[in-house]
């Protein structure tokens, strides 16, 4: 399965040690939309929430948010990530693309704030529009390609 694809459901996430961010999309409309937030701090039970979502959503392919310092070096989480990524590809057999999340948690917070979404129901939101932006950026890098 190559970049190519032009069909089938998308998942994307924003990666965190407590929470992680969820969008969808489907790869011929190309526009991503925020899911939910996996609460979990094991890969273990991350990967179990995954499951209900793969089994639910049959994504074709996932794509998560690779993060690095603002120089593009990497840094714990990024091998955090990485090897989160191995690990869906491997358990689910559906190929992962990384795509760059700098200043996305940043761009998320400034669009809820815009909204007027403050507080518990901002930080519950950031995480899933995060990962909207991550897809969204994918999306938008297919166009361009």
């Amino acid at each position: 399965m190559s970049h190519a694809q032009t069909h089938g459901a998308v998942l994307a996430f924003d990666l965190g040690l407590k929470r992680t961010g969820v969008a969808s999309g489907e790869l011929a409309i190309g526009i991503a939309h925020p899911l939910t937030v996996i609460q979990a701090e094991s890969t273990d039970a991350r990967l179990a929430a995954v499951e209900k979502l793969v089994a639910e959503w049959q994504p074709a392919l996932f794509v998560l948010g690779l993060p690095t310092r603002a120089d593009g070096s990497e840094h714990e989480m990024t091998r955090v990530a990485r090897n989160f990524a191995r690990r869906l590809e491997s358990r689910f057999e559906r190929p992962v693309f990384l795509v760059d999340e700098r200043l996305t948690s940043a761009t998320a917070e400034s669009e809820l704030h815009a909204r007027g979404i403050h507080g518990k129901k901002n930080k519950s939101l950031t995480d899933a529009v995060a990962a909207q932006l991550i897809l969204q950026g994918f999306f938008d890098a297919r166009l361009t390609a």
